[in-house]
């Protein structure tokens, strides 16, 4: 059995890969890094899950792994959503953090995401520590060290905990939720039967904002759909806004760290969109500075602004690990990827749909203006920007090097009719073409499919490179 640690974290299918004996493997090599990291302290460590199939049992197995490490395990009571354990982990100055989700996967997936002290993804290397240990156990033949659960309560290696008030609190902070009361908008909430369920509404309660939930049900199966928030899987909050005559609607993914949003027409408004508004608010509206990261797929609009601002501009791989590095060792304003996970200066390195949701608000609330009208703003001013992604199953795995080589070597002058100007390899290749469009085409690092990103000026331009895209994807 080969385990390998992601974009971010492990994932597999539910009783193929992962498994209970699988996952107690995992979590021994978790412990074995922990006690590293502790020295001569009593470690301490965070275990959550979302609303997956069997997901509160994966974790109750992980907290028994730690406490039969003499590790203690703050186990949540309930799901709760990855920005929520995230920051717990910073709360409780915990060595580590373990989040039970496969994230925006499909239902036939669960995982595993480690958490670093600092409330972020692990950094690779701390992975690859992880990942070290799994080997040299499976070597030894020493299996996973397990405590009894009720023995671990007694003995107070397990701790149940509700992670939820500590975080809105933090969230009060970033957020003003007097804005946001003074907007009294209506509001559809989406939470894809994912962990960040009631959270929102939990948050808006203290406002004069009227909230409704849809898919907020405890459902494993997701209703059949990959819990992602993008336009092909949120024709339930159309309809629910339209029933309900709000103002907006906002979705997050399966564990709460991805947004997505409607207007009041149901346009989808998408992460490219909330990033370069909330950028554009932030700057002109709270006056606040510091650079801007933004993954290699995500929109130049996001360049323009910040060229405009006279603000530094880092661009990084895919994942939001990348940008947590930035938000370490350095002033950074906001930070995103085009896949909604996004945070801002003041927030643990780590996407957050929650905060992201409560800020969209407080953009709109602050403007007095309807979202479609600040989106159409945003285009006038530094757009215009069409964007659509496609994903391509794959029967076998791709190397990305052969295909960076292979895409590299054959660069086509123009596509069209627009000469392509630069060639980035900074994950998968991207050509950039005179017009500021650009294509990308990346195998995926969470699941077996190979991503084509396109944005153009027109949506006739976008066709076009995701037509060529898809063609050489499949030689």
């Amino acid at each position: 059995m080969t385990i390998k640690f992601g974009t971010d974290g492990w994932r597999a299918v539910i009783s193929d890969t992962f498994t209970f004996a699988n996952l107690r493997l995992v979590a021994q090599a978790i412990a074995d890094y922990v006690l590293e990291e502790a020295g001569d302290d009593q470690p301490e460590v965070v275990v959550g899950f979302d609303t997956r199939f069997l997901s509160d049992r994966y974790a109750a197995e992980v907290a028994r792994v730690m406490a039969g490490n003499s590790i203690i395990a703050h186990l949540t009571r309930a799901d709760a959503p990855t920005p929520a354990i995230s920051y717990a982990v910073v709360h409780k100055k915990a060595i580590a953090g373990v989040m039970i989700t496969a994230s925006h996967n499909p239902p036939r997936y669960n995982g595993l995401k480690l958490k670093a002290a600092f409330g972020g993804a692990a950094l690779p290397e701390q992975a690859h520590r992880v990942e070290a240990h799994l080997v040299r156990n499976q070597e030894a033949a020493r299996g996973p060290n397990v405590m009894d659960y009720q023995t671990a309560l007694d003995r107070g290696l397990i701790r149940r905990f509700d992670p939820a008030w500590v975080y809105y609190e933090h969230l009060g902070h970033l957020v003003d939720l007097d804005v946001i009361s003074d907007g009294e908008l209506r509001v559809v909430t989406d939470a894809m039967y994912g962990s960040a369920r009631k959270c929102i509404a939990d948050m808006l309660a203290r406002t004069r904002c009227r909230v409704h939930e849809i898919r907020g049900e405890m459902n494993p199966g997701f209703g059949g759909i990959h819990p992602e928030p993008i336009a092909r899987y949120l024709s339930a909050l159309g309809a629910a806004i339209q029933s309900y005559h709000a103002d907006v609607g906002l979705a997050t993914d399966g564990d709460g760290d991805r947004i997505g949003a409607m207007d009041a027409h149901g346009n989808f408004v998408d992460a490219h969109h909330i990033f370069a508004l909330a950028l554009r608010y932030l700057v002109e509206e709270r006056g606040w500075s510091g650079a801007v990261v933004k993954s290699v797929s995500t929109t130049r609009m996001v360049d323009r602004l910040a060229a405009r601002y006279g603000l530094p501009l880092v661009e990084t791989p895919v994942g939001f690990n990348h940008i947590a590095d930035y938000m370490l060792n350095g002033d950074v304003l906001i930070g995103g990827e085009e896949s909604g996970g996004l945070s801002i200066k003041g927030h643990i390195p780590e996407g957050d749909g929650v905060l992201m949701g409560l800020l969209l608000l407080e953009i709109i609330s602050a403007a007095g203006a309807p979202l479609h009208e600040l989106v159409a703003g945003l285009q006038a001013d530094v757009g215009p920007a069409c964007y659509t992604r496609r994903d391509i199953p794959l029967r076998r795995p791709v190397a990305k090097a052969e295909m960076v080589a292979r895409l590299t070597e054959d660069v086509p002058d123009s596509l069209g009719g627009q000469e392509v100007v630069e060639v980035k390899t900074l994950d998968g290749v991207q050509y950039l073409l005179a017009d500021d469009s650009w294509l990308l085409i990346r195998p995926s690092g969470t699941e077996p499919v190979l991503r084509v990103y396109a944005e153009a000026r027109e949506p006739e331009m976008v066709e076009v490179l995701l037509a060529y895209g898809e063609q050489v994807a499949g030689e």
